[in-house]
């Protein structure tokens, strides 16, 4: 896991975790997710796609913004548009686990773009203030951390998430994974995610 490309900045992370339940046809969304008239878009990127290299190459970015994450984007709209054309509960049912994998993957993603910044942009150090004190707490420190996010990152099959995670009943901080494009959800607020998509091997 490279610190170097963590956004330390309070403000952004406290927009990212405000992840409300909603009803099925309403999905779940970070306050920043972007949404045009109902239906989810690819949300901008504030960094220009190569502006994390070495750590990441721009070709990379590029190919999982705008044709990975698309691809999340217009397959949740056209999942939504046949939910809310239907009355039949059946076919409702039926088309809530497109909902959730390609939802899932928009607010995974969005969270993920909005995670990483090139050092001239603020991206970079170790954390510090509460999450320093939670991660030292939980893991002993930032190092700990790492060994325990890259085990469990090397125990996702296939395609998954990594997340460091604060538990709002708790306070704790800690680390879950998630399979596939599932999203953190319930009593677990994300503050940093790791795609473990299936390409990255």
């Amino acid at each position: 896991m490279s610190t170097a490309l963590l956004r330390p900045t309070a403000n952004r992370r406290a927009a990212l975790r405000a992840i409300t339940t909603t009803t099925a046809s309403k999905l779940a969304k970070p306050a920043s997710m972007p949404f045009t008239r109902g239906k989810a878009t690819l949300p901008d990127l504030p960094y220009d796609y190569a502006a994390l290299e070495p750590a990441i190459s721009g070709r990379i970015m590029e190919l999982h913004h705008k044709q990975h994450h698309q691809t999340y984007v217009n397959s949740y709209n056209a999942a939504a548009e046949k939910l809310a054309s239907t009355s039949s509960p059946d076919a409702q049912i039926a088309l809530q686990p497109l909902i959730n994998f390609h939802g899932g993957g928009h607010i995974n993603h969005s969270l993920f773009w909005e995670n990483l910044a090139p050092s001239h942009a603020g991206g970079g150090g170790e954390p510090s203030g509460k999450l320093k004190s939670a991660i030292e707490q939980a893991y002993g420190g930032l190092d700990a951390l790492k060994k325990v996010m890259n085990a469990k990152l090397a125990g996702i099959q296939g395609s998954g998430w990594a997340w460091l995670v604060k538990d709002t009943e708790t306070g704790a901080v800690g680390v879950r994974t998630y399979a596939n494009q599932d999203p953190v959800v319930g009593q677990f607020k994300p503050l940093l995610g790791i795609d473990a998509w299936e390409h990255a091997y």
